[in-house]
């Protein structure tokens, strides 16, 4: 297990060293930079004092260097300033990225308890109504954009019925107070993952159904719940397993839009406005910490495959 960690990791390390090649190319080959905005907002600045900013942050090197450059501070620590907040990158980034995390973790777990029975329900019962409407709803999930839905919770929760805000954060006066905040952007999380993972979910457990030794365990006259928790749900969870963890990905993006959407303080939000701000290093360490994420996610599912299947094993 440990010859296998390290692998791991070690792949992991390889993928931030190119995705952080990729994504620095990107930023740095985008449309102007923090100069430009400079000389926008200060129209008494000459092209004397713009060239000397340029040269002062490096902006007038070839890429190549700039992009070394800031490996080697980072692999120190230093992972440079924010240009729009005035502040170290990670003293940015850190707190919005535990707002993300409350909101992607609780997205998720509400997915999952909504979608692991409802896939399940689906499977035992398969071309009935009820798995018909399942499918129905998954599906509507699936196709629905999240930014639409989203503008269609706050017309109809915040302008309509007044309930929730329809943006922002608590001020941190209580848990209560604050967790009103997080509602709206919580269910157009879950509502945009959850219809994917009851698909994937119904599959599995339909896929388990037929194996041998489930028309074993009703030979021997085990009752139909008997069956799904004891042999049906752990091995359907193995391929789910893998779809949960491609999901982190896309519930990070998601994220994204609904925190753009709600003005949410968290890492989607922050990614989006240091790029349309041109603040260079807190859109390439966010983007970084999202591939950190999904890395992790990936990980996780690996090491759950041997819980769910024994005759799994990394040694």
């Amino acid at each position: 297990m440990l010859a296998y960690l390290a692998r791991r990791l070690t792949e992991s390390f390889f993928v931030l060293a190119v995705m952080s090649a990729v994504i620095f190319a990107l930023i740095g080959l985008m449309p102007g930079d923090p100069i430009d905005v400079m000389i926008f907002s200060d129209p008494e600045m000459t092209p004397a004092d713009a060239a000397r900013l340029r040269a002062l942050y490096g902006l007038d090197r070839p890429i190549t260097d700039r992009y070394f450059t800031w490996l080697g501070s980072a692999l120190q620590g230093d992972f440079g300033y924010s240009r729009l907040y005035n502040q170290p990158t990670l003293d940015i980034l850190l707190p919005r990225l535990g707002n993300t995390i409350v909101l992607m973790g609780l997205s998720f777990f509400f997915a999952l308890v909504i979608a692991l029975p409802a896939g399940i329900y689906a499977a035992t019962r398969p071309q009935s109504l009820s798995d018909h409407g399942i499918n129905l709803l998954a599906f509507a999930g699936i196709s629905i954009p999240p930014f639409w839905l989203a503008i269609l919770l706050i017309m109809l929760f915040s302008v309509t019925l007044g309930w929730l805000p329809a943006g922002g954060m608590g001020e941190g006066h209580s848990f209560w107070s604050d967790l009103r905040f997080l509602v709206l952007p919580v269910i157009a999380l879950t509502i945009a993952t959850v219809g994917g993972v009851i698909r994937f979910m119904r599959a599995a457990a339909l896929e388990t159904l037929r194996q041998d030794y489930v028309r074993t365990a009703r030979a021997k006259g085990l009752s139909g719940q008997q069956i799904v928790v004891g042999h049906v749900l752990r091995n359907a969870m193995i391929p789910v397993a893998t779809i949960l963890a491609l999901q982190m990905g896309n519930l990070f993006s998601g994220a994204l839009i609904t925190e753009t959407i709600f003005a949410y303080l968290g890492m989607g939000k922050t990614i989006y406005d240091s790029i349309i701000g041109n603040d260079y290093n807190v859109a390439l360490v966010g983007l970084l910490l999202a591939t950190v994420t999904t890395l992790l996610a990936n990980l996780v599912a690996d090491l759950a495959y041997t819980w769910l299947d024994p005759r799994i094993s990394y040694q």
